[in-house]
């Protein structure tokens, strides 16, 4: 048997098998999801399943031949390599219903350890032994028998050939591949993550170096005043008791009559560009002076606490992570988002400044180990699902687990309006914004990170809220759907409201500052 195993084929031979193996093996998906989605005939989705098929064998095929004649060894271990990637996201792909796009991969570079071995299980590391293990050790250690310069000039030009061929033949479909662009690429493997990992990180190269700065700003008066931005992680509005959702999950803030409560969207489904947008100034691809930034050189004084990842660049002073505040506060427990609060109140009250912000940046709701997330107190809704993987088999339970998640962010708030309401020497306002929303298996899909186009409103409809103390500002009225007046807010805000509303809080003039996407009415200045 070893020796049947172990005898040498030609590359030809050798190229024939890996193509047809990633194929079966990595892209079944992909032909699911042409299956389900062209609206041609029997006969036509017939001949363009077909074609796929042979211009992914074809485009396999060559790129493996490619790949070891010219390489060798170095292109076999590339090749086992690449079993293994192709392995991790197929089980993604069916167990998590995502798609390895540019967001996917972004949020891939951006995840930490602790956030990625919630996704260690029994059934990744066995899909991975199977599909990916296994083809990596015959890529490595199956003889071949590489041939001459002709003959693998011969065969790449017989493939390519063949692709061009069944290309034009399905030039019709050109518009309807067009349409799905997103889709197919984030399903085609390996092309899907090699290739969108390029992009992502041509894009990371294309980015300034430094933020586009934006003009100058002055404080315009000596009010001591204070503003708390809480950046909510994966917080999703549909499950607040604040926006109709049955279960107590906000016993707390329900009873704050001060508590202002928006619609609104996120401008993204991941938290990258989810936190760059509510602390830019407008929607842009740019990077542009982002808001505790810009502040901080404006003279407030800012501080950045956070427990998350994937934030824009900040550019302060007093920038400090959980693990740091738990040196600060040994007896507070690091790992729940509870300790970006502790020790507010002494940190403004101990400013030298007049204007302070400050920004916590928490992850009470990410995912795959909701549960994790929250102190075992607040475990109202039980039983729960310690992560994804186990909620897919009984998706009540990861709600549950999700739930308790919003009832921790309900005490959390609430003892910061309590905190900011009773330093009467101070104006206070305290802002929760989401980055963007979550899928709790709704249509199959769990977590977050789907295109927008595709995203279900779950993963952008996000908790906007708002509250600040007595004789602070004067809020905007909100117009209807239909029509908005001078003057009045839309019925639904973006994430950029944030930005303008932050400025008139802290006093500050700028021609950075857009009236029309501030949620206060604008102070009039002497």
């Amino acid at each position: 048997m070893k020796k049947v195993l172990l005898r040498p084929i030609s590359l030809f031979a050798f190229s024939c098998i890996v193509s047809i193996g990633t194929l079966l093996l990595y892209n079944l998906p992909f032909f699911n999801y042409v299956a389900n989605n062209t609206n041609a005939g029997t006969g036509g989705k017939a001949f363009l399943l077909t074609s796929l098929v042979v211009i992914m064998l074809a485009v396999n095929f060559m790129m493996t031949y490619l790949t070891v004649f010219l390489l060798r060894k170095a292109g076999r271990v590339v090749l086992a390599i690449l079993s293994l990637f192709n392995a991790t996201a197929v089980y993604f792909i069916i167990t998590y219903h995502v798609m390895m796009d540019a967001t996917t991969m972004g949020n891939v570079f951006n995840t930490r350890y602790s956030e990625a071995s919630g996704f260690f299980s029994w059934p990744l590391w066995l899909s991975l032994l199977a599909f990916g293990v296994l083809p990596a050790l015959y890529c490595l250690m199956q003889p071949v028998v590489m041939g001459k310069t002709r003959k693998m000039l011969k065969c790449c030009g017989i493939s390519l050939a063949m692709i061009l061929v069944v290309a034009m033949l399905n030039v019709k479909q050109t518009l309807w591949i067009s349409e799905h662009d997103t889709e197919l690429g984030g399903l085609l493997q390996p092309w899907s993550y090699i290739v969108n990992s390029i992009r992502l990180a041509s894009s990371k190269m294309d980015e300034q170096a430094e933020e586009i700065k934006l003009p100058d700003g002055k404080i315009v008066d000596k009010e001591k005043a204070v503003v708390v931005l809480v950046i909510g992680e994966s917080a999703r509005k549909a499950n607040f008791q604040l926006y109709g959702y049955k279960r107590e999950t906000n016993p707390l803030l329900s009873q704050q009559a001060d508590l202002k409560v928006y619609q609104a969207n996120s401008c993204a489904t991941y938290t990258t560009a989810g936190s760059k947008a509510i602390l830019e100034p407008k929607d842009s691809g740019d990077l542009y002076e982002l808001l505790p930034n810009y502040a901080y050189r404006t003279g407030v004084d800012v501080v950045w606490r956070t427990s998350n990842w994937g934030e824009p660049p900040i550019h302060i002073s007093e920038y400090v992570s959980n693990d740091d505040l738990g040196v600060q506060y040994p007896d507070v427990r690091s790992e729940y988002d509870g300790i970006l609060f502790h020790g507010l109140r002494q940190r403004i009250e101990s400013s030298k400044a007049s204007k302070v912000l400050i920004v916590l940046h928490t992850s009470t709701s990410h995912g795959p180990n909701y549960a994790s997330k929250y102190p075992k107190v607040f475990e109202v809704y039980k039983p729960v699902a310690q992560n994804v993987e186990e909620g897919e088999k009984n998706v009540a339970l990861l709600v549950n687990a999700y739930d308790n998640t919003i009832r921790y962010t309900d005490y959390l708030l609430n003892g910061l309006i309590h905190t900011l309401r009773s330093m009467q020497q101070w104006h206070g306002a305290m802002i929760f914004i989401s980055d963007h929303g979550e899928s709790l298996g709704e249509g199959g899909v769990f977590m977050h990170g789907l295109p927008m186009r595709l995203a279900p409103k779950v993963q952008y409809e996000i908790p906007f809220l708002v509250w600040t103390s007595p004789d602070f500002r004067a809020y905007k009225p909100t117009g209807s759907s239909q029509k908005v007046s001078a003057g009045q807010l839309p019925a639904v805000l973006d994430q950029h409201y944030v930005f303008h509303s932050v400025l008139n809080l802290l006093s500050i003039q700028s021609p950075a500052y857009n009236e029309d996407y501030d949620i206060f009415i604008k102070r009039k200045t002497n």
